[in-house]
């Protein structure tokens, strides 16, 4: 149920906030919040400076894909923010489907939508200003092929 009320979110807020995105990565209260989100949910697989795992982009002994960082040296600022909500929401191996295996897993029941929100501010808050500016046009680009 959550999922959809995240979705629901999105569709209502994407295009009016499509410059920007929906991440209040400008709020300090919000992205305070994040930073606690992060420390207690995310920190122990991502590293506690966004670092990710040595080798994000070679598969673990495990098979699956390591945790990849969140700073400006990974791939998250690539991805439209109602992709990285869903993400977080669901995980990556429903986001991704087709038999994919991850250990991303969603956090729709754990975390609340203003949670989620705020942790991926926090994460936006701390690239730097060009990273934030490419990742805002990738928010335009994503509302406009959703029309």
């Amino acid at each position: 149920m959550r999922t959809v009320r995240v979705t629901l979110l999105i569709l209502a807020l994407g295009q009016p906030l499509a410059a920007e995105g929906l991440l209040p990565h400008t709020d300090p209260a919000r992205v305070a919040a994040g930073e606690n989100v992060y420390r207690d949910h995310c920190a122990a697989c991502h590293g506690t400076a966004l670092e990710g795992e040595a080798d994000w982009r070679t598969p673990g002994p495990d098979g699956l894909m390591r945790a990849p960082p969140h700073d400006e040296t990974g791939h998250t600022w690539h991805h439209a923010d109602a992709l990285l909500i869903d993400i977080v929401t669901r995980g990556t191996e429903a986001v991704v489907g087709g038999g994919y295996r991850s250990n991303m897993v969603g956090f729709g029941d754990l975390l609340t939508e203003q949670e989620i929100l705020d942790v991926l501010a926090y994460i936006k808050s701390t690239w730097p200003a060009r990273i934030v500016e490419i990742h805002d046009e990738v928010n335009r680009n994503a509302a406009l092929y959703a029309q």
